[in-house]
């Protein structure tokens, strides 16, 4: 695989990384052979929820926020955490939640407009064709 050619700042530049990453890749490579080198599991602590207790949770969230007994159709990190701990009894911190809904999910932050009930819009456009031009004017 690497030839001894072949300098490290010269692979390195071919690769676009910097050459200690080279050093540190020939060294394993020169351990323990090209399956040294594949990429492995990642590491850590394993997630709270496993793939069908996610799969639960999607279902659970796309029935909308009224049907779990809130008031507003509107789900919020907390209202998001009360239902994953009723649906299966893991209890999660908000940015864990967070994390839940944009990485596994893969849902994004919407923010309802702020606008109200009443509004007529064609009405605010007569008013600024026709009224403001008359009060801006003056008597």
């Amino acid at each position: 695989m690497f030839e001894d050619s072949v300098s490290n700042a010269d692979i390195a530049r071919a690769v676009g990384v910097c050459a200690e990453s080279v050093r540190r890749w020939r060294r394993v490579w020169e351990q323990g052979g090209a399956s040294a080198l594949r990429r492995r599991a990642a590491t850590g602590r394993p997630p709270k929820l496993d793939d069908a207790q996610v799969e639960m949770i999607r279902a659970a969230l796309e029935q909308g926020a009224q049907a779990h007994g809130f008031e507003a159709d509107l789900w919020t990190l907390e209202r998001v955490g009360a239902v994953v701990t009723r649906a299966t009894g893991v209890v999660l911190s908000r940015a864990s939640v967070w994390r839940l809904l944009t990485g596994r999910l893969g849902w994004s932050l919407q923010r309802p407009e702020r606008r109200a009930v009443e509004r007529d819009d064609s009405e605010i456009a007569r008013w600024i064709a026709h009224e403001w031009p008359r009060i801006k004017k003056g008597p």
